[in-house]
């Protein structure tokens, strides 16, 4: 079992920036892939950016690129996700997700992460 943990979430007005942390459990933090997941209300849940295990790859959804940064620290069993020119779009539950299996590439389909975390919520105000 993986403990993930968010953090980082909050207020900010359009234009600022917020850092989300995700902690995840385990010994063998180095080996997963990591991802990043939003949902705003009354909308699906959609795939933000994800990391593969050594951090050499990522992929980031089109709404995000060029402003957020997805990076993994393995010595703090840590990934992050760096937001800037955050809009009020942006606004929604962010959830940190682990893949523990297959784990060399980054992924964006949500089915293929084994544990997920309750979530932050980022609010960005016009």
């Amino acid at each position: 079992q993986v403990q993930v943990v968010e953090s980082g979430g909050g207020l900010v007005q359009a234009g600022g920036s917020l850092r989300l942390s995700c902690a995840a459990s385990g010994r063998t933090f180095s080996y997963y892939a990591m991802g990043w997941f939003r949902q705003a209300p009354g909308k699906e849940r959609e795939f933000v950016a994800a990391i593969g295990r050594s951090g050499g790859t990522t992929d980031y959804a089109d709404s995000v690129k060029g402003r957020f940064t997805i990076s993994k620290d393995n010595a703090k069993n840590t990934v992050y996700l760096q937001m800037n020119s955050l809009r009020p779009a942006d606004t929604a539950v962010y959830y940190c997700a682990t893949k523990i299996r297959s784990t060399w590439y980054a992924t964006k389909e949500a089915g293929q992460y084994d544990y997920w975390g309750q979530g932050t919520q980022v609010t960005v105000s016009s």
